[in-house]
């Protein structure tokens, strides 16, 4: 147990000190794994993905002042106990746009022009077979679904829109801008060549993609889940690569983490990459000072930059 004075921050999960110490500065102290007593007296923690902040957690931390997300998902967090308390859960969202934008393209390109299947057409030493299936697609000219235009849906469309893709975004939250707005999600998903999940996981949109909606794509379409895991039903995504519906399947995110294994994961016509994303140099770097500014900022009373439950500030007493 740690015996300064000054305020403690813990990490939960894998947080390595280099990446947070620089921000939190002299006047706090962090440790990166810390025992029940450091949690007992803990008022700040860095907190990743994987890191369970339920209510029987956030009673064994009754000093607790602020919960910083190396990201957006709060799915793991007790949003409703935190904001009870007055525990601010900052959020991310801003760090990690460019890394995960970059990964929906990479995805996108490597389905479309078929790069996995064609790899292991050489590798097996098929040659003669290479025109099997036909052509590779292109960017250049197809129109790129985007569902959800927060941050990382505006970003993934300005990088498809330099491929010279036809951009469409759908999100009945934040309408996106006129000349790219589609307001009936069935014509997105019947028009688009590339499909692009990029919501927040709710109750309500739980396997938004099923059956159903697979069934009004664009016959040969390409999905990609660099979102949630829990959007997409991988039954039915399978279903759509066997009949041909889908002609490619790119996934970096899974329901559960990490995934049990599932057919789809052996057809050609998909790519897997393990939600790594955004976890480029660059982007964790982002993602873990950000992080830091945010428990520095409700530390020293003031509002941080973004937050997942704003009514903490009126339960902790912070003036608006």
């Amino acid at each position: 147990m740690t015996s300064g004075t000054r305020p403690l921050v813990v990490g939960l999960g894998k947080v390595e000190p280099d990446l947070v110490t620089g921000v939190l500065g002299g006047d706090i102290e962090f440790v990166a794994e810390p025992t029940d007593a450091d949690l007992a007296v803990a008022q700040g923690a860095v907190v990743r993905a994987d890191a369970v902040v339920d209510k029987a957690f956030l009673d064994r931390t009754p000093r607790m002042r602020v919960l910083a997300r190396t990201g957006v998902g709060t799915d793991l967090v007790d949003l409703e106990t935190a904001t009870a308390r007055g525990i601010a859960v900052v959020v991310t969202p801003g760090s990690g746009t460019g890394a995960v934008a970059e990964g929906v393209i990479a995805h996108a390109m490597a389905l479309v022009k078929r790069l996995g299947q064609y790899t292991t057409l050489i590798r097996e030493g098929r040659w003669a077979q290479r025109t099997a299936g036909g052509p590779p697609g292109d960017m250049d000219g197809a129109t790129i679904g985007i569902i959800g235009y927060g941050r990382i849906g505006r970003r993934v469309g300005e990088l498809a829109a330099a491929f010279g893709m036809r951009v469409l975004a759908y999100d009945p939250f934040a309408p996106p801008p006129a000349e790219v707005a589609c307001t009936d999600l069935d014509e997105l998903v019947a028009t688009s060549d590339v499909l692009t999940l990029h919501v927040p996981l709710t109750s309500e949109n739980h396997h938004m993609v099923n059956g159903e909606f697979l069934g009004r794509a664009k016959p040969g379409a390409v999905l990609i889940n660099c979102g949630r895991g829990g959007l997409l039903d991988l039954d039915a995504a399978l279903e759509a690569l066997e009949s041909g519906q889908l002609s490619g399947v790119g996934l970096d995110v899974f329901e559960p983490e990490p995934p049990a294994h599932h057919a789809i994961f052996d057809h050609s016509g998909v790519t897997l990459t393990p939600h790594m994303m955004g976890l480029t140099r660059r982007g964790t770097e982002l993602t873990f000072a950000d992080a830091a500014q945010g428990v520095v900022d409700v530390l020293a009373g003031r509002k941080p930059a973004a937050v997942a439950n704003p009514d903490w500030a009126r339960a902790a007493g912070v003036p608006a």
